[in-house]
């Protein structure tokens, strides 16, 4: 092991051979050896592969042997344990705990530390250590002052190395004088834009960042080192906490526009021209807290700050997917491109948050997962020491807000926010970890709320020991003004007038702002690309451009065997392009797929077990049976210049979705999937769609083509793999904002991912949601025909081929969809003995095709009933949605429903039972009544 985390390295001659001896003894009877010497033993393991030269070697006397093995425990305690004495709290509020690194606990004095060497104790000190016990007191001083370290669970022994030479053996860099007179004129601008608000727009809400001021010293550091590095993007997510700062100070919104948001004037008048401000707004919009934008500096660096509700920590999925795809290149065959340096996430969390909400440890759980994987992402806790009006001990089980990224082997290191120095070293430290392990890091910057909540509440009515602290304790700008006087390169005089010169500016912005007019209440006006819907798309591919795409796709290299079984199955697929058997669902799946990469777009496709099918449909990766690789054949078709690709994802859906949502966000050309195990397994993603994906363009003007498949159909498998829960999609349906489809038809499927893959950049863009089949992957009455991909389009409704052929007879007109439009055709077979009756497939539920079915009813002049058949309850699936609809295409007619009954569980728990309703629903539906 490394000299700079072991102590044996430091052995040499007798010494290191008494200590193997006991390591011996040890290993056979560990009782008998020194409990301390036995606690080294089991923490560093054996003393041997020491690479320490001979003229670094070190000799100690025997009699100082006992002393030098309490040392090193010493120091290593200093290093696990400095923590919980550090000076890390600005409100001094929290008991410092110092047993555990005081001599005394290990029987030590100073006498007796200034007999052991240096080196034992640390690898390249300052050159004022001279001995043990000065040794001891560096570390103390580095460990236990304004900032502290976590990083002993990072089993990644060059990762512990590198951080621990980092903090004790770096000369910390001094700023200069200017540099610290231009962090004082910082901090008073910082502070100046939450005094101005607060006077000038009394009772506004702004959730002001005081306390936590440095936060922008922070991002400050992390722009400056981006712009070394050279990177190209660095993208933020944050709560609404200081958000306002953030986008005033990082962003560069001007002063005037912020101003102009709480005085109610339009901002547009003092847009920057020179184009290095970009946001966009929804016709409805948001409130300012929660609004985003880019900055795009003159160095070339892309600051993104992204739109956020107030769930608050929902955010940082969507950031850390628009990372990949900025990080990504997709305009060749095979896979992306991936260059971690190219774009990074800073995610603002809240303390009460980072460890209150699943979806954070949902995001550190896939950090370093190949589909998933950033480079790292910069975690900062913005750490009030209150969730809301909840202490710390009602809010968390752990000691730190950031514990819970222990558990992933993320470094963390907690910094008084009340220290600004401090604070941009951290960063750096931070921005350095991350470029060079590709790793995520959390800092917790540590300080208060200086007022409740919001600026209206009153925090003394809940946390009145709290605030009693806070009213007293000094702004972090006083503090820092009242060094540099210390310092004298300032006088007090100077930084009065710092301060009153900024109030000055904010001023002259608000005077500008006063000459405008107030905003007055306008209709809402949305785009007409939305109203106007989708457009129709012809996406048929010719039939030798299909034929030799699957002749690609199953011709494998000689050297790969794949599963004989699977083999034989896929090999099945060469049959409908010589007249037999259909084309299934995943079969349709893939070729649509080839011909969108061949066309220009790239995909990417995950979810769990998105790489095979849930319900082993799919296959685009094979394994070869004999050594485990792995082949994609899709990477292999003529004539793609995209890259595709599909990823197993964790079983987490809240953070998956969101990632892929921001993938799309980022990347709008990519054809950007996400796919449920089960449709109802999308419940645990529920807030996306609310917050995000259902919303995102008529809150903040965001486009998205996310491609949702959520599998679903009553197949007697019980309440939990039965409903897609359809009806909530439905229920969030409006403005276009989406198109939800319930398909039966493979072909329809294939022509669906082609309109929606040609639509991607086009202002008419919108999500996907597909509740997609589980049995009928294979059923033949849903598998295409190698003609239907050839022409045609999309079909909104598809009509039952056998019935309705004498119009006069029709009395009654079904609609269904997906797996119960297909059970209904199977009962009808081919339609001898119903010529009462008409089955319509309503493959797309949202938007209705409600002018398409006015004309089917037209059709049948002695139509007198309308049914509307699900296999879901009543008070489920889109019976509620249809019925308005129903009711006014069936003006004088009877509207009935079919069905289950309403119920609080989606399904029946016994497949027999199952069985016995659907057939009474099959043939309630089909009855002449």
């Amino acid at each position: 092991m490394s000299k700079t985390t072991t102590p044996w390295s430091a052995f040499s001659g007798p010494n290191l051979g008494y200590v193997m001896e006991q390591y011996d003894l040890f290993l056979e009877t560990p009782e008998n050896v020194d409990s301390d010497l036995a606690a080294l033993f089991e923490q560093y393991g054996a003393p041997v592969g020491s690479t320490t030269s001979k003229s670094e070697s070190v000799q100690v006397d025997d009699s100082l042997m006992d002393v030098v093995l309490k040392a090193i425990q010493l120091a290593d305690a200093i290093r696990t344990h400095g923590h919980e004495a550090a000076d890390i709290y600005p409100l001094n509020d929290r008991e410092k705990k110092t047993e555990r690194i005081s001599l005394e606990f290990y029987g030590l004095t100073k006498q007796d530390l200034e007999k052991v060497p240096v080196s034992l104790l640390v690898q390249n000190p300052p050159a004022f250590v001279q001995n043990g016990a000065q040794a001891i007191e560096h570390l103390k001083s580095v460990y236990t002052n304004k900032v502290a370290y976590e990083f002993a669970h990072v089993i990644t022994r060059t990762e512990r190395e590198w951080l621990q030479s980092q903090i004790e053996s770096t000369k910390p860099q001094t700023l200069s004088a200017d540099e610290k007179k231009e962090l004082l004129a910082r901090l008073t601008h910082v502070e100046g834009f939450e005094k101005f608000i607060h006077r000038t727009f009394v009772g506004a809400k702004r959730f002001s960042i005081e306390g936590l001021d440095s936060l922008v010293v922070l991002f400050d550091t992390l722009v400056e080192q981006s712009n070394k590095e050279q990177v190209k993007q660095m993208n933020i997510g944050m709560a609404h906490r200081g958000r306002l700062n953030v986008l005033t100070h990082i962003l560069n919104k001007p002063y005037e526009m912020m101003f102009a948001d709480f005085a109610h004037v339009p901002n547009d008048a003092f847009i920057p021209k020179d184009g290095s401000l970009e946001f966009s707004k929804g016709w409805y919009g948001d409130v300012k807290y929660h609004n985003g934008a880019t900055y795009n500096s003159p160095s070339g660096l892309k600051v993104k700050l992204a739109y956020n509700p107030s769930h608050l920590e929902v955010v940082s999925p969507v950031v850390t997917g628009q990372v990949r795809a900025a990080q990504e290149t997709t305009d060749e065959a095979g896979l992306p491109k991936q260059d971690p340096s190219a774009a990074f996430a800073v995610l603002v969390h809240g303390d009460a948050a980072f460890p209150g909400q699943g979806v954070v440890t949902e995001v550190l759980n896939y950090s370093r997962v190949p589909g998933y994987q950033t480079g790292g992402s910069i975690h900062i806790i913005a750490n009030n020491m209150i969730g809301f009006t909840t202490e710390h001990y009602d809010s968390r089980s752990t000691l730190y807000s950031s514990d819970p990224a222990k558990g992933y082997e993320v470094p963390v290191v907690h910094v008084n926010a009340d220290e600004p120095e401090e604070v941009i070293r951290v960063a750096k430290l931070a921005f350095a970890y991350r470029q060079k392990f590709n790793k995520d890091i959390v800092i917790d910057l540590i300080g208060y709320r200086r007022y409740g909540h919001n600026e209206m509440d009153e925090p003394m009515v809940t946390n009145p020991e709290m605030y009693k602290l806070v009213h007293k304790h000094p702004t972090v700008r006083e503090l820092y003004g009242k060094n540099l006087s210390s310092e004298s390169l300032v006088s007090e005089d100077e930084v009065k007038k710092l301060d009153e010169d900024t109030f000055a500016e904010m001023q002259a912005a608000y005077d500008r702002v006063k000459e405008l007019p107030e905003s007055k209440a306008h209709e809402i006006v949305i785009p007409e690309a939305v109203l106007n819907g989708m457009p129709e798309h012809e996406s048929g591919v010719e039939e030798d451009r299909l034929r030799k795409i699957n002749e690609e796709l199953l011709t494998w290299p000689e050297d790969f065997t794949p599963f004989k079984k699977l083999a034989r199955i896929l090999k099945r697929r060469e049959e409908p392009f010589n007249g037999k058997g259909k084309i299934d669902w995943g079969h349709a799946e893939t070729l649509a797929f080839s011909t969108i990469l061949q066309d220009g777009q790239s995909i990417r496709l995950t979810g769990q077990d998105a790489e095979r099918g849930t319900f082993s449909h799919r296959h685009l990766v094979l394994h070869d049976e004999t050594n485990g690789k792995e082949l994609m054949p899709i990477h292999h078709i003529s004539g793609s210049n995209s890259s595709f690709v599909v990823h197993n994802s964790p079983l987490t859906e809240a953070a998956i979705l969101g990632y892929e949502f921001g993938y799309n966000l980022e990347d709008p050309n990519t054809l950007t999937i996400w796919e449920a195990q089960y449709g109802d397994f999308a419940n645990m993603a529920q807030v996306m769609f609310d917050n995000f994906i259902s919303a995102a363009r008529a809150k903040w003007g965001l486009k998205s083509g996310l491609v949702m498949l959520l599998p679903h159909a009553a197949e007697g498998q019980g309440p939990e793999h039965t409903s897609a829960r359809v009806e909530r999609y439905l229920q969030l349906a409006a403005e276009n904002n989406w198109t939800v489809a319930n398909l039966s038809s493979a072909a329809n499927y294939f022509h669906i991912l082609r309109r929606q893959a040609a639509m991607l950049e086009n202002e008419a863009i919108r999500p996907l949601i597909i509740v997609s089949p589980k049995s009928l992957l294979r059923h033949p009455k849903v598998g295409a025909d190698v003609a239907e991909l050839t022409s045609g389009k999309f079909e909104t409704v598809i009509e039952e081929p056998n019935l309705g052929k004498n119009a006069d007879s029709v009395t009654k007109i079904v609609f269904a969809s997906g797996k119960l439009a297909i059970d209904l055709a199977d009962k009808i077979d081919s339609g001898e003995g119903y010529d009462h009756l008409h089955i319509v497939r309503v493959e797309q539920l949202y938007p209705f095709p409600q002018e398409k079915i006015a004309a089917i009813i037209a059709r049948y002049p002695n139509v007198k009933k309308l049914v509307w058949a699900q296999e879901e309850p009543q008070n489920q699936g889109s019976w509620h949605f249809a019925l308005p609809y129903l009711l006014e295409l069936g003006k004088g007619l009877e509207i009935s429903y079919t069905g289950r009954t309403h119920r609080s569980s989606p399904a029946e728990g016994d497949g027999e039972a199952y069985k016995i309703e659907q057939a009474r629903i099959i043939e309630e539906a089909v009855a002449n009544n």
